[in-house]
């Protein structure tokens, strides 16, 4: 039986409600040669110091940040060890390491931002059934860099990046009751559910990355991994824990 605690669903952006940036990543890596996920674990391992992460609390800006960026993801002393240590953790054979790295952060930026333009149909049939249904709030938790920048962006830049309509499209924010900003830190989502009336436990949260996972469901809150590929399956799951039918036919007029 479907629980009816529930009284909102949350939803992550990036790999869930548009397409994963991860998947530009992995092309990106291919294209040069880079072993699979070398510089996801190395954007990861950087923590609170690296660009990526500095760069979505608001305290890099672009142009410096694609500076960064390249930096950080061009660093195989580091980078090195960081991935013997996932190989190791994933028991699998470490393959030959680059000994030398030119990553250009700005063109992998530019892949993962464009590749993240496109919305996932399954999740976005699932949005308007749960919104013409009525029952649960629909929220989204994510980390987001669309802050007015003190350098304005020039236009050509903006098209480079699919940012025509900005990081954050107002067709985007429409979809949601709520829109919050920031994850994992667990004040991020205590105030999303602050702010929206509910406890954690009366939360369903998707996401495509076990971390944030983690800490929603440390706090109480039901989740949903969405693995790259895996929405059909992850919205099957939420239709059952809602009760509500998410990816049934319509029904014909």
């Amino acid at each position: 039986m479907p629980e009816t605690r529930f009284k909102a669903v949350i939803f992550d952006i990036g790999g869930v409600v548009v397409r994963s940036p991860f998947i530009a990543i992995a092309r990106y890596e291919r294209e040069h040669q880079i072993p699979d996920n070398y510089l996801n674990c190395s954007i990861v391992a950087r923590g609170t110091d690296g660009a990526w992460q500095k760069f979505e609390r608001g305290e890099l800006e672009l142009f410096p940040f694609y500076e960064a960026f390249s930096k950080d993801l061009s660093d195989t002393v580091n980078g090195n060890v960081w991935y013997q240590a996932y190989c190791k953790r994933k028991g699998i054979r470490c393959p030959e390491l680059p000994q030398v790295l030119n990553v250009d952060g700005r063109e992998l930026f530019g892949m993962m931002m464009r590749e993240s333009a496109e919305y996932d149909v399954h999740i976005l049939e699932a949005i308007r059934r749960i919104r013409a249904a009525g029952r649960q709030k629909i929220i989204a938790l994510t980390n987001n860099f669309s802050r007015t920048p003190e350098t304005p962006i020039p236009p050509s830049e903006l098209k480079y990046l699919g940012w025509q309509d900005g990081a954050t499209p107002n067709k985007l924010k429409a979809l949601f009751d709520d829109f919050c900003d920031h994850k994992p830190e667990p004040q991020f989502y205590l105030l999303a559910c602050e702010r929206n009336g509910i406890k954690p436990n009366e939360a369903v949260f998707l996401d495509d990355i076990g971390l944030n996972l983690k800490a929603a469901k440390e706090l109480g809150m039901d989740t949903i991994h969405v693995p790259i590929g895996g929405t059909l399956a992850a919205v099957r799951s939420l239709e059952k824990k809602i009760g509500l039918d998410l990816t049934g036919p319509l029904p014909k007029l």
